[in-house]
């Protein structure tokens, strides 16, 4: 079925949101930068030759800006883009009027290098924000302590750890952060924003005889959070840290070093509530958290 136009604003735009993957070793993150090989900026560029001459109206918003070499197979954003308009820059449409989005996301896809790809594209409605009405993130990071290293079909998305893992240990120590609690120890900095977090799902697995795969899941995550969780839980799977050390360095508020590479962490799905609930959430999430 098809589903209406929706204006996004005054200006009669519609919003649309974009599924995208991508593999982010070549990229130096996700947020654009001069002179810099970006998912943003390979994205933008190719919105913006398709149909032909066309500019995206605005800079897409993105669900979680990804650090230099994380991947996503999950990462959400939205846009607002101009339907068909004589005289106009626009988008395609079918005979109903409704944006051909399966024709954009091929055109797109045929630009976009090999290790970025739109995987889908619908009109939502207009208090749709891929960032703020997100409910949760997932992530996953994986990790092999297998002695000879990693697999080599592996070794963009895992992690070699040169010591053996006890998932046990690691599950025990990763409940006791979960909850909403400041992570202020467990994020890099950044003037204004706040640390103040709900950690929801912090789980390892052993799905394979050398391969150990971390899901972390919180309603917003703060700069390099999953990365500091991930490399301060290591030191505990391996024996060198005592089980109550990762709650002991939240309590501290002082930033831990223990931070894992970026290769092993992929964005895999951004939750986000029915319609009708998108702009109470938006409002709820730019409030200010503080401290429990």
């Amino acid at each position: 079925m098809n589903e209406p136009v929706v204006p996004a604003g005054d200006g009669g735009l519609v919003r649309v949101r974009l599924d995208v993957s991508y593999d982010g070793t070549d990229f130096c993150g996700w947020a654009k930068q001069p002179g810099q090989r970006t998912v943003q900026g390979l994205l933008e560029d190719a919105l913006a030759k398709q149909p032909p001459g066309r500019s995206v109206p605005r800079s897409v918003v993105v669900a979680g800006r990804t650090d230099s070499g994380v991947h996503a197979s999950g990462q959400v954003v939205h846009l607002d883009a101009v339907p068909h308009e004589p005289g106009a820059s626009r988008v395609p449409v079918d005979a109903q009027g409704v944006p051909d989005l399966a024709r954009m996301v091929h055109r797109w896809n045929r630009i976009l290098p090999a290790d970025v790809r739109v995987l889908g594209a619908r009109v939502v409605p207009p208090a749709f924000d891929a960032r703020f009405s997100a409910l949760r993130r997932h992530y996953r990071y994986q990790v092999s302590d297998a002695p000879w290293g990693v697999d080599p079909l592996r070794r963009r998305d895992t992690l070699a750890w040169n010591r053996p893992l006890e998932v046990a240990a690691l599950n025990a120590a990763s409940r006791e952060l979960l909850g909403l609690n400041d992570f202020a120890a467990y994020c890099k900095p950044r003037e204004g924003a706040t640390t103040v977090r709900e950690l929801q799902r912090f789980e390892w697995e052993r799905v394979d005889d050398h391969l150990i795969v971390a899901k972390v899941s919180a309603d917003a995550f703060c700069h390099s959070m999953v990365r500091s969780l991930v490399g301060t839980l290591l030191m505990v799977g391996d024996g060198r840290r005592r089980t109550p050390w990762p709650a002991e360095v939240l309590g501290s508020e002082t930033r831990t070093t223990a931070v894992a590479p970026a290769h092993g962490l992929t964005l895999t799905a951004v939750d986000y509530p029915p319609d009708e609930d998108l702009e109470a959430r938006a409002t709820q999430t730019r409030a200010v958290r503080t401290r429990p």
